[in-house]
């Protein structure tokens, strides 16, 4: 038998059914006092979308936080390069949409190009 996941001794159903004011309770100080002062332009806009239910969410309000309204939607958060699309699950209410898109890659690096190195001088470049 699986076990059912809770959220601060919630379940997902509960969670869903949950008003804003319920929600700030169960959440960290910072995200507390960020959703008391209320919600930015940018994020009214995105809260707007969210309860139209809307398909192809696209957002770079990067700040917003993850709210149970959002729980089970794709939402595209820009990265500064792309929208990077998230499936919103519980584990991540309370947390900021940008902590689940990054803004950088891991560097990577392939080996020396000729000439880089005293032995690859004597090679050809064919």
């Amino acid at each position: 038998m699986a076990k059912e996941f809770k959220w601060k001794g919630k379940t997902e159903e509960e969670i869903k059914q949950m008003d804003i004011k319920e929600f700030i309770e169960l959440i960290p100080s910072r995200a507390r006092r960020s959703l008391k002062r209320g919600f930015t332009d940018m994020q009214k806009t995105l809260m707007k979308k969210i309860e139209r239910k809307e398909n192809n969410i696209k957002t770079s309000c990067r700040n917003a936080i993850i709210v149970p309204a959002m729980l089970g939607m794709t939402i595209k958060i820009y990265n500064g390069k792309e929208f990077v699309p998230i499936i919103i699950t519980a584990e991540m209410l309370g947390h900021y949409l940008g902590e689940f898109s990054h803004t950088r890659k891991m560097v990577t690096h392939s080996s020396a190009g000729i000439g880089a190195t005293r032995s690859s001088k004597a090679i050809s470049a064919r």
